[in-house]
């Protein structure tokens, strides 16, 4: 069950939505009430850096815009189509320029439920196809480029199956229908356990969630809903251990010992604005933090309405 899922499940109150503020209980439902073939267009920008004690490095800004279209609706389900362009990477390394832009003109259709919440990747087989492609090129124009092939196969493994591109390639999308199915109470914390993707493959990391209506805004006519979400350290820590001792006999050098490795931290923090009738997302920040005792790998993603 992915966390759109748990979400609906923990904080659905009734079956019954109108999609719209209610001041009288101070509640919010986020529903979809989309027009057929209506579209918006978005900007995101997703930073990633690391922070040494008081030193920040590896900084990596990519932008781009994407098309969201609805292509069909029925009673039951919206059918969604994210259209990716005008890629912009920081780096002033070509390759490292193409491979930020590998979704340049990629076409991905979801399918959501009548509420909105996301339900699948309808077109999986063709956005893998569409990446394998476009990384072979990759692969052939820098075939010079050290650890090409390990780059591409890394790459790659999100765009295999249909569940590792819905767990891991489609980030953006995640978090734009994060709270969309649910009903919300203003200031009312509502907590749950999850199942998380193990990205290093083996169990479903163990996660806690706690999902809060934070601001209704009467007269623009939207809310701001955030979320904190916390994987277990220990789940974590051990199947980065298992990774890198892995890793260590695919590359003949010394593994590392279990000791050696701090326990980690990895907790994610999501706040969106969403109009208050449509459900359109108007603003949405999303931060991942993962964390050891001497630095923190940060992921920071902004969905933004043009």
């Amino acid at each position: 069950m992915n966390k759109l899922q748990v979400l609906t499940a923990i904080i659905l109150f009734s079956s019954q939505f109108f999609g719209q503020i209610n001041m009288n209980d101070s509640t919010v439902q986020v529903v979809a009430y989309w027009d057929n073939k209506e579209k918006q267009t978005y900007a995101i920008s997703t930073e990633k850096y690391k922070v040494n004690g008081k030193d920040t490095t590896g900084r990596e800004l990519i932008s781009y815009e994407v098309d969201v279209t609805v292509k069909d609706s029925t009673a039951k389900s919206y059918t969604i189509e994210w259209y990716y362009k005008n890629y912009s990477c920081s780096s002033n390394n070509a390759f490292t320029k193409k491979l930020c832009a590998l979704s340049q003109n990629l076409s991905v259709l979801i399918k959501t439920d009548e509420m909105g919440a996301f339900v699948e990747v309808i077109n999986w087989k063709e956005v893998r196809d569409y990446i394998k492609t476009s990384t072979n090129t990759l692969k052939t124009e820098f075939k010079d480029t050290p650890k090409i092939d390990e780059i591409i196969d890394q790459v790659l493994s999100l765009f295999t199956t249909k569940e590792a591109i819905q767990s891991a390639a489609i980030k953006d999308i995640q978090q734009f229908y994060t709270y969309h199915g649910g009903k919300y109470k203003l200031g009312e914390e509502v907590t749950a356990k999850m199942k998380l993707p193990n990205l290093f493959g083996g169990e479903p990391f163990d996660a806690d969630i706690t999902v809060k209506l934070d601001e209704i805004n009467v007269e623009d006519g939207n809310s701001i809903i955030r979320m904190w979400q916390s994987v277990d350290s220990k789940q974590l820590t051990d199947a980065t251990y298992k990774y890198l001792k892995d890793l260590s006999k695919t590359t003949g050098t010394k593994p590392p010992k279990r000791d050696e490795i701090s326990p980690l931290k990895n907790e994610t923090r999501t706040a969106s604005r969403i109009h208050g009738y449509s459900s359109w997302v108007i603003y949405s920040i999303e931060t991942k933090e993962v964390s050891s005792e001497s630095s923190t790998n940060v992921e920071e993603r902004i969905i933004e309405l043009k």
